[in-house]
């Protein structure tokens, strides 16, 4: 990236490790933006980009309570 752009972007459906992060701010380095996999994530659903989200309703059965009746 030297010499040829200001900022870097790095993305990764996972996560990063404490060295890349600090290699992605080092002093007299060119800053590289990262964006794990939650940040990704994130991003898609707030810019509506190929995901949908949906509310779901969970229920359980307890056993148990049955079992007193």
């Amino acid at each position: 990236m030297v010499g040829r752009s200001d900022k870097g972007l790095m993305m990764t459906t996972g996560t990063f490790t404490p060295e890349a992060k600090r290699e992605a701010t080092r002093d007299g380095a060119p800053a590289i933006d990262l964006i794990d996999g939650d940040q990704l994530c994130d991003l898609l659903k707030q810019l509506k980009l190929g995901v949908r989200t949906e509310m779901v309703e969970k229920m359980t059965v307890e056993p148990d309570w049955y079992a007193t009746l």
